[in-house]
């Protein structure tokens, strides 16, 4: 019986991507890598955040999620925030009817110039983590979409 992991997302099969890894023995995180080369514009107000697919899609047991972070080298030499600080995956976003649980990163560029990120290179890690419920949880929805679709 498969825990939790990482799979390649649907229409990625042919594209080499590297399934996440730690670096070290007590590493947290799976480094995730970019799947495509991308170029993330400098920041404008009002301008949308750019979505860097990692061709990844993560299964895990029905108590975890998995939160998705920046890499801390990331503000300082590339100029990039994750919009949204951390991303949060649940476990029914894998296999998803939207886009099959793709896992992308929201980013800003707080630089003056353009940052580019080429495939295969490490853009952010992935944790594996726990949840509790509380008391009183008695939620029956069930996901209907892919990328923000549990607000709807």
């Amino acid at each position: 019986m498969k825990k939790r992991g990482f799979e390649v997302a649907k229409g990625y099969e042919d594209k080499q991507i590297n399934l996440p890894v730690r670096k070290t023995k007590y590493s947290a995180g799976y480094d995730v890598e970019a799947a495509e080369d991308t170029t993330i514009p400098a920041f404008k107000l009002g301008q949308k955040p750019t979505l860097i697919k990692t061709g990844l899609k993560a299964y895990m047991m029905d108590d975890e999620y998995l939160m998705i972070a920046n890499r801390s080298s990331n503000p300082a030499k590339k100029g990039l925030v994750m919009a949204n600080g951390i991303g949060i995956i649940d476990k029914d976003y894998y296999n998803n009817p939207d886009n099959d649980g793709h896992i992308m990163f929201a980013f800003y560029n707080i630089k003056d110039e353009d940052a580019v990120i080429k495939k295969g290179e490490a853009i952010g890690q992935a944790i594996f983590q726990k949840y509790n419920l509380a008391d009183n949880d008695y939620s029956e929805g069930e996901r209907i979409g892919g990328f923000g679709s549990t607000s709807k």
